[in-house]
């Protein structure tokens, strides 16, 4: 019988306590008046990374606007040295074609000069064959010069922005 006596008093005890929990738990919790401290530190902390995050944004946009000077820039250099290959690759056909020519003349004229004296009309197509190979080897040097000038002069623009 002294077992029931304390069962009842545990039981009791026990059903104070869950009433205890559930009063704590039927009124509301009073709210904060104003923000906290902590909610004042982490607007500031989400402010800082919003001034970070322009910053970055700001430092990218310049990124990119330099980058797309290069591009342009590097592009233009590209199609100027395009035009310079062509230019000179057709000086360098000019050339070739000419100095196959000069070179069927004055096979020619070695054979006209051996079987007996040339005649006036194959030293005058040997000799404008020649003038011809002379023009081309000229026009091909001035190809040449012109790009070496335009070089030049890219040179002493930037050492002048310098």
């Amino acid at each position: 019988m002294a077992d029931l006596v304390e069962y009842e008093r545990r039981i009791a005890a026990a059903l104070e306590r869950i009433e205890s929990g559930l009063e704590g738990l039927s009124r509301p919790e009073p709210v904060a008046a104003g923000p906290s401290a902590e909610d004042d530190l982490l607007r500031a902390e989400l402010q800082s990374e919003r001034l970070a995050s322009a910053e970055l944004r700001e430092v990218i946009a310049g990124v990119a606007d330099r980058e797309a000077v290069l591009r342009s820039q590097y592009e233009e250099r590209i199609e100027r040295l395009t035009r310079h290959l062509d230019v000179q690759g057709l000086e360098l056909q000019r050339m070739r074609k000419t100095s196959l020519t000069l070179r069927e003349e004055l096979r020619h004229l070695r054979e006209a000069a051996i079987m007996a004296a040339p005649e006036p009309l194959q030293i005058n197509r040997a000799l404008l064959a020649e003038l011809e190979a002379m023009r081309a080897a000229r026009l091909s040097e001035m190809a040449e010069l012109d790009e070496i000038a335009q070089a030049l002069d890219q040179h002493l623009t930037e050492a002048e922005n310098a």
